[in-house]
């Protein structure tokens, strides 16, 4: 099993780094080279760097990913992809995406959309907070264990 992090704007990376060494798993972190870092992760972490191709993480994270795999990302879309690839989906938050709630996300992130392209306004994502974090690594370590 694998992890693979969708690193372009997630917040946990090094959660999530943590938690796969505690279980001696390899983390794969696949971002665009417009978030290139010169940070020097352990060796049971890999960077992948794309161009900055719109989708382009989301399908190398497919391309790359396997049945069991665990994905770390909070784009529904992608999350969707990897459960009907038998894959396993968590968000930064430590939501876990499954096939009873993934509909209701897609279909909320469309209408969501629906509105702002007539120009009307939708909120946003609550800031990004310790509590989220610690939510993240407690849901990640069960996900793990229970795999």
């Amino acid at each position: 099993m694998l992890i693979y992090v969708d690193g372009d704007a997630c917040p946990v990376v090094n959660e999530v780094i943590e938690t796969a060494a505690q279980f001696s798993l390899k983390v794969v972190i696949v971002k665009s080279y417009a978030h290139y870092s010169i940070t020097a992760y352990p060796e049971h972490v890999k960077e992948v760097y794309l161009d900055r191709s719109r989708e382009a993480v989301d399908y190398r994270i497919l391309s790359l990913m396997d049945k069991g795999d665990i994905v770390v990302t909070q784009d529904y879309g992608l999350a969707a992809l990897v459960l009907q690839k038998s894959g396993h989906a968590i968000s930064p938050r430590g939501f876990q995406y499954n096939q009873d709630n993934i509909e209701r996300l897609l279909a909320s992130r469309h209408q969501s959309a629906q509105i702002r392209r007539q120009g009307g306004r939708t909120k946003g994502p609550k800031p990004f907070s310790n509590t989220d974090k610690t939510q993240l690594i407690m849901q990640f370590t069960k996900l793990i264990q229970s795999l």
